[in-house]
């Protein structure tokens, strides 16, 4: 299925790795948002569970095993088509409706992978000097309000 231009939405998945009040970034290496810091993830294959596909982009993008734990967020990320002159396109240049998880890291030591340029671990406060998108600094601040309840239960 196209990515761009897509005859119908297309589910992408992602994965926030917390350990020591830190989450995992990563630089995107290809559109949408090329150059940009965000939450690791890609898209659901056919076949293939969320949870699996969490999995399988994680390792992809940044080398870590992970154990996917609780949903975050569903939400769309619809980007219009660019006007060219006097004509347009009607659909929407890229529409993704994607699925957040909390995850935590099996093995392996980060490190960019696939279409991932860079990785870091980023404490909470320090999120805004990542210039992430608006829903992403909402899902990363979620997972990390989920991560401090996750530690107290178990405590």
């Amino acid at each position: 299925m196209a990515r761009e231009y897509p005859d119908k939405p297309v589910v992408g998945i992602g994965g926030v790795v917390i350990e020591s009040d830190h989450a995992l970034l990563i630089r995107r290496g290809s559109e949408p948002l090329m150059g940009q810091w965000s939450i690791p993830g890609g898209t659901l294959e056919l076949g293939e569970s969320l949870q699996a596909g969490v999995a399988r982009e994680l390792r992809e993008e940044t080398g870590l095993e992970v154990r996917v734990l609780d949903l975050i967020e569903v939400f769309d990320r619809i980007f219009p088509a660019e006007e060219s002159g006097s004509s347009s396109v009607s659909r929407p240049r890229y529409h993704y409706v994607i699925v957040d998880y909390l995850c935590e890291r099996i093995s392996g030591e980060p490190r960019a992978g696939s279409d991932v340029t860079d990785v870091a671990y980023v404490k909470e406060e320090d999120l805004p000097r990542f210039r992430l998108t608006e829903t992403a600094t909402r899902v990363l601040r979620t997972a990390f309000a989920m991560d401090r309840q996750r530690r107290k239960t178990r405590a």
